[in-house]
């Protein structure tokens, strides 16, 4: 710490322990000038010092008192909620870059791209400054019987990306799966095929929460409660190399499977509407990859079928397998294309389905109920869009991913001393995913792991015992090398 820092450092202590006595003195003019001039002083340090100091002088802005109020008043997504009783939640203040700041100062390595969502880091300066440029233009305006420029700069972005027709927003990753099934089963009612109601997908995939994505989800967890309530479907063999036999090859055993979904397709493909598939990598599946002639021999047995094939990419797109979309290493041109998550680099919500023109024209008709009148309130959000737009800009100029491609190899080189390890099995990587099983793992190992790496200064959520790295597209050296650390150690932990 230079001299500097420690003359600031002193007088932030003394500062703050007057805020925090003199409960008086917190929210004048006077203090509010000295506080930001004390910490735009400290900044420009620019050294680890700033990782101690609170972004705020209220006492109160602490982990302790977010995690109490959240416990009070929060229903947190996939979790039960009495288990926070002995796991504390981690209140977030900030994020920068790939690091995230907690309220007492320190900070985390978002190592799963906050849920698979982040794509070139907290705070991106280039995003931030679209949308507080949009902010000032128009926040939002519904998109029946209206339209704005973000929503159709983006749909036409997004079509000569893909090289599908017109673009149906969403709002969710979810969403945008129900989009899929019910535009393709009514595209089947429109052209007069009005028994082909049925839906295949893979085991082990996943595609949702909702009613609709649940009944094409093959993940018990999430799925068995609510299956009274679901439409039964058929699940193809999954290709997760894996699975395979010892000794026979991903591309082998792909085909393998494609045989079967042959066998199964030629059974039902008379009532089937759709196939939805996650290509290349089934995420909740823990990270389960497969080879890509997989995709081609479905694309053909769609083809041959007449069944809509249906692309899963909200997860797998933009960047993540290592090519913008994931079918591009298939060679294929899905019927129904489903994008979210990285869609606005981690931003705000949104979603998209995009359809071949044939699709799209089934449903232009003088007949109103002939229409697609699915809707979303927020449906092609202004904001949405523009972040959408500022993340394909920053595909565009920046050689994204010819990039990642540098950053892969050099992670995976950092990581062989674990992929050797004797406890790690199946270390596997597609693009910027990576993912390995330990052995021997115990039956809490993922709550373990987790707590571990948060202990190290890393978030990473495992799945049951596989560990699993996505981490945004701006991850550097060092950063890589800190991951790497705290895996092997997860790693060599007892169990």
């Amino acid at each position: 710490m230079n001299d500097e820092c420690k003359k600031n450092l002193h007088l932030h202590m003394n500062f703050s322990c007057q805020l925090t006595t003199n409960t008086a003195c917190r929210g004048t003019r006077g203090n509010d000038r000295q506080f930001g001039v004390l910490r735009t002083c400290l900044e420009r340090c620019n050294c680890e010092t700033m990782q101690a100091i609170p972004s705020s002088r209220d006492p109160l802005m602490n982990n302790a008192n977010w995690l109490q109020r959240s416990l009070a008043s929060v229903w947190h997504p996939c979790t039960q909620m009495k288990r926070h009783e002995q796991l504390p939640l981690l209140p977030i203040a900030r994020g920068e870059g790939a690091w995230l700041y907690d309220f007492d100062g320190k900070r985390y390595l978002d190592a799963v791209s906050s849920w698979w969502v982040n794509l070139f880091g907290h705070a991106n300066p280039r995003i931030n400054a679209a949308l507080k440029q949009q902010l000032d233009r128009l926040e939002h305006v519904m998109l029946a019987g209206f339209t704005h420029q973000p929503v159709v700069e983006l749909s036409e972005r997004l079509a000569a990306l893909t090289g599908l027709g017109h673009v149906f927003y969403g709002s969710d990753g979810a969403s945008a799966t129900e989009i899929a099934l019910k535009m393709s089963f009514h595209y089947w009612r429109n052209c007069g095929q009005a028994q082909k109601t049925g839906f295949v997908s893979l085991s082990n995939g996943y595609h949702g929460e909702t009613l609709g994505a649940l009944g094409v989800t093959d993940v018990a967890l999430f799925r068995d409660v609510y299956a009274p309530l679901l439409r039964p479907g058929l699940q193809l063999p999954c290709p997760d190399t894996r699975l395979a036999a010892p000794g026979e090859s991903a591309h082998a055993f792909a085909l393998r499977c494609a045989a079967a979904a042959e066998q199964q397709l030629a059974q039902v493909h008379a009532t089937t509407a759709a196939l939805i598939v996650e290509p290349l990598v089934q995420g909740a599946a823990g990270m389960a990859m497969y080879h890509p002639v997989y995709l081609q021999r479905l694309r053909e047995l769609c083809d041959r079928y007449r069944i809509h094939l249906i692309a899963d990419e909200i997860a797998v797109g933009f960047g993540r397998t290592g090519t913008l979309f994931a079918c591009e290493q298939a060679g294929i041109r899905p019927d129904l294309l489903c994008l979210s998550k990285g869609i606005t680099g981690g931003y705000l919500p949104l979603s998209a389905v995009l359809s071949r023109d044939e699709i799209y024209a089934a449903f232009y008709d003088d007949e109103v109920t002939r229409g697609f009148l699915h809707s979303h309130s927020y449906t092609g959000n202004a904001l949405a869009c523009r972040a959408a737009l500022a993340v394909l800009d920053i595909f565009a100029d920046e050689d994204v991913l010819g990039r990642n491609r540098q950053r892969a190899a050099q992670l995976t080189a950092l990581l062989q001393p674990l992929a050797g390890h004797s406890r790690v099995r199946n270390f596997r990587n597609t693009g910027m995913i990576w993912a390995f099983e330990v052995a021997d793992a115990p039956h809490d190992f993922a709550s373990r792991a987790f707590h571990q790496a948060l202990d190290r200064g890393v978030l990473l959520r495992p799945i049951g015992n596989t560990v699993y790295f996505m981490p945004p597209y701006v991850i550097d050296a060092e950063q890589m090398q800190l991951l790497a650390d705290c895996a092997l150690a997860i790693v060599n932990a007892p169990a």
